[in-house]
């Protein structure tokens, strides 16, 4: 049997405006805008070079609303992997995207945490090896 994660839902406030971040901003191509009715979608955007999607999930109400931001309790929840970390940070920072850090050098590779759109950590990565 052969498995793999493929799609994580990220609660959002706004389709277009979540879809123009991702798009925009960190370069992700829109996988799927589809219209399911009753003002739902299925919007599902995805990094270029591959990997787990994001499904754009309109927050339904207020204890989905309440999550916007903070689906990870204030710690890094995502991980941007890159194979040139110096590009995608200058790339990200003149388009505007917030990071939180100066770029630091670990054992593991090159990191600097970014905030999205709604405030969820995501940290920019370059592995080693």
């Amino acid at each position: 049997m052969s498995t793999r994660v493929a799609t994580i839902a990220l609660v959002v406030a706004d389709y277009a405006e979540a879809m123009a971040f991702y798009r925009d901003r960190l370069g992700f191509d829109v996988v799927a805008d589809v219209d399911m009715g009753g003002d739902k979608r299925w919007v599902v955007v995805a990094a270029p070079g591959g990997g787990a999607r994001l499904l754009l999930a309109k927050a339904d109400g207020p204890e989905q609303a309440a999550r916007i931001g903070d689906q990870t309790g204030g710690r890094v929840g995502f991980f941007l992997e890159t194979d040139d970390f110096a590009r995608d940070f200058a790339t990200f920072s003149a388009a505007g995207v917030r990071f939180l850090e100066a770029p630091r050098h670990e054992p593991y590779g090159s990191v600097a945490v970014f905030e999205d759109l709604y405030g969820n950590k995501w940290d920019l990565i370059e592995p080693k090896g």
